[in-house]
């Protein structure tokens, strides 16, 4: 446990930096600013540089380092400060290490608290191509970013969760190259998330950085959709040089399928073949075929199933037949007693390997997009997704900065994950209040959403419920604009309930539209038991999910639930000092990943659940 020093210390720094402090105008930029439109996709598929290992960084809680050089200081973004007769007060070559991808709350113990500005620094070398253009490829870092290259600034870009990108070409250069990039995790109240959210406010370059060449005209997307009538329609974007009238193909050998074609004015390349006996991509039968794209010198192969998911009445279709989704939520954050956001390959694996231990054929990946390696996961393991953005209750809905944020991020998160098959729905928000500047801000994202993707479905975990003689009801509007309706609800937990009273309740349904349980669960310390009238005792959590799953049992429209949460996390929110001591204790795994006595009971339940249908 952090010592009370420490921690006033940590928060003094943070507090340094809360909303109203000006820098680069208070954000007034678009969210994304001197970066590409859109990263290119595939990352996996291409040969980078990848950057991850040890960088320096140096703390800056007063923002010097965002003001324009002054007399006699060289500004932050500079590779070697000029000696002599001015006043340097930095240096990188002297500063101390940190790992990435990483974030520094967990790596630093005097950072454990910190919120604010720190910048970070990595030299590498490198040898460009002049018949190549180089990306500067970000997976995630949180939360606001400033990137400089070689002392020239790059551009900037807002939001935690998704990948953005640079072209270095003109910056690149032969041998040593210095890149440098601010990063500023403080809490504003027009930023998603605004200032109140329950997880950690992990910071820093939490994802990898890449480096990596393209043809002077290549590859920026491709998608591909199974379409109801067993049709495949897709397209393939060109971005570089000369995106028009370039010859592009893709190929699918398993299937025999061999599409060329030119793309038109906008660089784009529409198609649609009708495949013959594909298998189509379920949890019990993850398919994925090697699906081949060219363009003259650049050639991309990624793993692609097939399926299709829609509703029709009370019912969720996956491949035209009723399916439950039967599963849990699951927050990005490594499973130790450290926890961090630093998602490798194995981390990600093993945080799957917990939900499909549950016999689950779902994941509810909260409460922001996850790292592209949990998706592309779910598509090998099986496991139907829920993706979403981070608008998460107290938002600024009247400020346009909030919805350009979020516009931005829900292009961002469909962009790289639209070919995963594994992600079903689309969730546009969390438990946020019904206000009319709430419903016509998130109607107006749920349009962009469908305009982008029509082949998943979109819904929204939500909340205030109407109750009469202990029937609950969704009174929420957004419902009529969602596929699915979704309901958080933690009786027996909040409020005065116990959990035996939760079995004299029921739900009713004012939509015919499947349901989901989006959360519910308690909170329960490992190893803390007692009778099942006792709160944060094991005993308690495995009585109101034994009663919990009774009433989804009873609830006729009920497709879904992903319980809250696969495993305890941390949230500077939990205070008691000895039940959570800073973490969220809902899990039904704690931290390191022992089992509490509703695990059992859910993994029962669930394993039930999904044979039934298989």
């Amino acid at each position: 446990m952090k010592s009370l020093r420490k921690i006033s210390l940590f928060l003094w720094l943070g507090f340094s930096a809360l909303p109203g402090t000006n820098f680069a105008a208070e954000n007034q930029k678009p969210p994304m600013e001197g970066a590409l439109d859109s990263a290119p996709v595939n990352l996996y598929g291409r040969d980078t540089l990848d950057l991850s290992g040890t960088w320096q960084y140096i703390v800056d809680p007063m923002r010097e380092g965002l003001y324009l050089p002054r007399k006699g200081i060289r500004h932050f973004a500079d590779d070697s400060p000029r000696e002599g007769n001015r006043l340097i007060e930095y240096n990188f070559n002297y500063s101390p290490d940190i790992q990435v991808p990483g974030d520094w709350n967990t790596q630093v113990d005097e950072l454990f608290w910190y919120e604010g500005l720190l910048w970070y620094r990595r030299t590498f070398d490198y040898s460009p191509n002049d018949d190549k253009r180089h990306i500067l490829y970000f997976e995630g870092a949180n939360y606001w970013k400033r990137v400089y290259l070689n002392s020239t600034p790059l551009g900037e870009h807002e939001g935690g969760f998704t990948p953005f990108a640079f072209d270095i070409t003109d910056e690149l250069k032969e041998g040593k190259n210095s890149l440098v990039v601010a990063v500023d995790n403080t809490r504003r109240a027009h930023q998603i998330p605004s200032l109140k959210f329950d997880w950690f406010n992990y910071g820093g370059l939490t994802r990898t950085v890449h480096v990596f060449s393209v043809p002077k005209t290549y590859i920026q997307d491709y998608e591909l959709a199974l379409q109801a009538d067993g049709s495949i329609a897709g397209m393939i974007q060109l971005n570089g040089d000369s995106p028009t009238e370039q010859e592009v193909s893709l190929k699918i050998d398993e299937l025999g399928i061999d599409v060329r074609g030119k793309t038109n004015n906008d660089g784009v390349y529409r198609f649609s073949f009708t495949p013959k006996n594909l298998s189509r991509w379920a949890p019990s039968n993850p398919k994925l075929y090697a699906v081949e794209i060219h363009n003259g010198g650049e050639s991309l192969s990624e793993n692609i199933g097939f399926r299709t998911v829609e509703t029709k009445g009370q019912d969720i279709l996956l491949n035209g037949q009723p399916v439950f989704l039967a599963g849990i939520s699951v927050h990005e954050e490594v499973i130790g007693s450290s926890g961090g956001r630093a998602i490798t390959w194995a981390e990600a694996r093993a945080l799957l390997h917990e939900v499909k231990a549950l016999g689950a054929n779902y994941v509810r990946l909260a409460h922001y997009p996850h790292s592209e390696k949990m998706l592309k996961l779910a598509d090998e393991l099986g496991l139907m997704v829920w993706s979403e953005v981070p608008l998460w209750q107290e938002l600024t809905f009247n400020d346009s900065r909030t919805f350009d944020i979020a516009s931005q991020m829900i292009e961002e998160s469909i962009d790289r994950d639209f070919n995963r098959a594994s992600v079903v729905i689309w969730s546009v928000a969390n438990e946020t209040p019904q206000t009319e500047e709430r419903l016509t801000f998130l109607r107006k994202l749920i349009d962009k959403m469908r305009a982008l993707d029509d082949s998943r479905l979109i819904s929204s975990a939500l909340d205030k419920n109407k109750e009469v003689d202990k029937t609950f009801r969704v009174v929420d509007p957004l419902g009529e604009y969602l596929d699915i309706y979704s309901v958080n609800t933690y009786e027996g937990w909040y409020g005065a309930r116990t959990p035996e009273q939760i079995g004299e309740l029921n739900w009713e349904s004012i939509y015919d539209k499947p349901m989901t349980f989006s959360e519910f669960g308690a909170g329960a310390l490992k190893g803390h038991y007692g009778p099942e009238s006792q709160r944060w005792t094991e005993n308690y959590q495995l009585a109101i999910y034994r009663e919990t799953l009774e009433l989804v049992n009873r609830t006729p429209m009920a497709r879904g639930i992903s319980p809250w949460i696969l495993k305890d996390f941390r949230s500077p929110r939990r205070y008691h000092g000895f039940y959570q001591d800073y973490w969220n204790r809902k899990g039904v795994i704690n931290e390191t990943g022992q089992p509490k006595l509703a695990y059992d009971l859910l993994q029962s339940w669930i394993t039930d659940k999904v044979e039934e249908q298989n």
